[in-house]
């Protein structure tokens, strides 16, 4: 399941945090959307998908280090443009 990973990912245990998360994960995946990647390929067991999702959660989770969440903040808008631009991510599957 999605969510463990991305706990895992946090260091979150428990299921105190659990709807925070899954609302973080909803809205990396609408961000990933508004920013162009189609949504047909918004696919949580893609590898770079997923990725860029599990980042998104650790830029927003609440890090006592700005500087930290910052640092995740640019991952994640790095991978993001990389995924806009390839035709592969923004091209819907053909049916």
């Amino acid at each position: 399941m999605f969510l463990s990973d991305v706990k895992n990912a946090l260091r979150v245990s428990g299921t105190d945090s659990d709807a925070e998360i899954l609302d973080l994960i909803e809205a990396a995946k609408a961000d990933l959307i508004l920013s162009g990647v189609h949504i047909d390929k918004v696919d949580d067991t893609d590898p770079l998908i997923k990725r860029a999702i599990t980042v998104y959660c650790k830029s927003n989770f609440g890090y006592e280090d700005p500087k930290l969440s910052e640092r995740f903040q640019e991952s994640y808008v790095s991978l993001k443009h990389h995924l806009t631009l390839s035709a592969e991510y923004t091209v819907g599957d053909s049916q």
